[in-house]
């Protein structure tokens, strides 16, 4: 499996910030066997975040693309509708999770706008920016991130089968 870390952060394209969340993605992510193929920190341009999550979906053909920054509510916060603009289905669990988790230990955390969706086989999800909140949010999803790959790649098609409902 392949996956993307694309870091939305004006300081960060700029050099003012070294990025650490992304490096906090990556280590989480390597615990499942996923390689980071692609890794880039761009601004919070809208149409930057967009054209590289095609790219990478489409062109890369990659499993999974985690962004990290540009969730908030400040007018530079683009991610989520940078996301929603190019993703087929919306996923909303995996940040309704997110949120309902990590606003125990951060109210603040319910304003986070992230979304989480697919484009053809891969799964796309919007992280915050700060190191302790990727650490966070990802061990939340972390366990249901292989079944969600193996089904957007075709290596199963049910979910739930056998099981009592």
């Amino acid at each position: 499996m392949l996956a993307g870390i694309l870091v939305i952060s004006d300081k960060g394209w700029r050099g003012e910030r070294f990025d650490e969340s992304g490096q906090v993605a990556k280590e989480i992510i390597s615990r499942l066997g996923i390689e980071v193929a692609k890794y880039e920190v761009v601004p919070d341009e809208a149409e930057i975040v967009s054209t590289r999550l095609r790219e990478w979906s489409d062109a890369l053909g990659l499993d999974l693309i985690l962004t990290s920054g540009g969730t908030g509510l400040s007018p530079r916060d683009v991610t989520p509708e940078a996301t929603l603009a190019v993703i087929d289905k919306i996923i909303p669990g995996l940040t309704e999770a997110m949120r309902i988790d990590t606003m125990k230990r951060k109210p603040e955390a319910i304003l986070s706008r992230a979304v989480a969706g697919s484009r053809g086989k891969c799964l796309i999800v919007n992280l915050p920016g700060s190191p302790k909140a990727v650490k966070e949010c990802l061990e939340v999803i972390l366990s249901v991130l292989p079944h969600a790959l193996d089904i957007l790649g075709g290596k199963t098609s049910e979910c739930g089968h056998g099981e009592a409902s």
